[in-house]
């Protein structure tokens, strides 16, 4: 992809670095989180190439956290790397996304289920604390902060569970998800409704109520699918052409 196209893909301007987001991660995560993106909003068309060195260019970089951040989106599907072709981007459409989400609700109802019932006092604490943690990012808007103690949250609540073969399955397809369960967070509001919709799954495993716990994270992940294709509806955009 040359220098022009990347620019029309992402409106930056030759010769300037993309910004480091503050409490991003490694510069890995940077570019994993700014190009997925750029993917999901539609400014990289089905089927484009990426440049490594290109990227290590914008974001003042080696190639390996390139790679690192390549091998990442690989693992979500939203690009394929093919040797000695390198990486270009695969289409991912809405309803193949919507059927991922429908698996993953099923998935982390179950862990809320489980957790509800087999949760350590201190795991309770953990959880709790996270969801404190989370306020402030999610008041103030910060996508970068709540996304990271989200990914906590949820990863506590599957090791919550004590099944191993579940939480295993869970992570794996949470790892799949990611941009898109980032990506909703664009839309207004939706911080503080997912920090709201994790209250009430706390205070249903609090007291007990597995079902409860169960029925609210189903609808938690299935609201976060229905936003994130609005979001998708409402901002993408055609790509350039590469």
């Amino acid at each position: 992809m040359s220098n022009i196209a990347w620019e029309a893909h992402t409106g930056m301007t030759h010769g300037v670095k993309e910004p480091t987001r503050e409490g991003a991660g490694t510069i890995a995560s940077q570019i994993r989180m700014n190009l997925a993106d750029a993917i999901i909003s539609g400014r990289f068309a089905p089927g484009a190439e990426i440049d490594e060195q290109e990227l290590a260019d914008r974001f003042g970089a080696s190639r390996t956290p390139v790679r690192e951040a390549l091998r990442e989106l690989a693992s979500s599907g939203l690009v394929i790397i093919e040797p000695r072709r390198g990486a270009r981007v695969v289409e991912m459409t809405l309803d193949k996304i919507g059927e991922m989400f429908e698996v993953a609700a099923e998935i982390e109802a179950m862990c809320a289920r489980f957790a509800t019932y087999r949760m350590t006092a201190r795991e309770r604490f953990e959880l709790r604390h996270l969801h404190h943690l989370s306020h402030a990012p999610a008041i103030a808007g910060d996508i970068d902060r709540y996304d990271a103690i989200n990914r906590e949250f949820h990863t506590k609540l599957y090791e919550s569970t004590h099944n191993t073969f579940l939480c295993e399955h869970a992570m794996g397809l949470r790892m799949r998800l990611a941009p898109f369960r980032r990506a909703q967070y664009r839309s207004e509001q939706r911080l503080k409704q997912s920090y709201d919709e994790h209250a009430a799954i706390l205070a249903s495993i609090f007291t007990g109520d597995g079902e409860s716990a169960a029925n609210l994270t189903r609808a938690h992940i299935l609201v976060a699918n229905a936003v994130y294709a609005a979001y998708v509806q409402d901002n993408q955009r055609p790509a350039a052409s590469v």
